[in-house]
């Protein structure tokens, strides 16, 4: 295995991600994003992209060279370029061909802060490390060259893993954050009044 873990950890195993997005992205919550320098945090929030049955998925109207590796094996990370500026991470998820995933929007950092606060200049604290798609990827080094990353095998050096903390019972439920179209589908969870989530609900 290329990732060395600990013993009280282990590798969300590729059943895991062949299901409906929707199903898979809030039981994602509050397991760990590890990387093999030892940068790793949990997963806070989470948003469900669910191909052709979702105007706004990328892969909503089929495969390009662009959003291949969304068509391809769960388990696997898909990475997207998005505003000109940012890189966006994904858990591919459902069956080959299916072009579903589960957008990575935000996380708690756990170790390895010091490699994020070097990858992240502008964060000032914590919370501005990994609070949003962007920063989460910026914060773990992540590109366009991790995309298609095993992140079962961890053949890159990158997967996801679980520590025995289960999901929260009641997740915040929502719509998703920053597109045009199907804004009604609530397929956006986080964990409750979390400081590291991109955008807390309102009281």
């Amino acid at each position: 295995m290329p990732v060395s873990l600990p013993a009280d950890v282990s590798i969300l195993p590729r059943a895991f991600y062949r299901r409906h997005p929707a199903v898979v992205a809030p039981e994602l919550l509050n397991k760990i994003l590890w990387r093999d320098d030892g940068r790793a945090a949990r997963i806070v929030e989470v948003e469900a992209y669910a191909g052709s049955e979702d105007p706004a998925a990328h892969s909503y109207r089929g495969m390009t060279a662009r959003n291949a590796t969304m068509f391809g094996e769960p388990g696997h990370l898909y990475v997207y370029f998005t505003y000109g500026m940012h890189w966006g991470s994904n858990a591919v998820c459902g069956e080959v061909g299916e072009g579903v995933g589960v957008l990575l929007r935000a996380a708690e950092p756990l170790s390895g802060l010091e490699a994020m606060y070097q990858a992240r200049a502008a964060a000032r604290r914590d919370t501005d490390l990994a609070s949003g798609p962007g920063k989460l990827s910026q914060a773990f080094g992540i590109t366009r060259a991790l995309d298609g990353a095993d992140l079962v095998r961890g053949s890159q050096g990158i997967v996801i893993v679980d520590d025995g903390t289960p999901p929260p019972a009641r997740p915040v439920v929502g719509p998703r954050i920053g597109i045009s179209r199907a804004q009604d589908f609530p397929w956006r969870w986080h964990i409750p009044a979390h400081p590291h989530v991109s955008v807390r609900e309102r009281r």
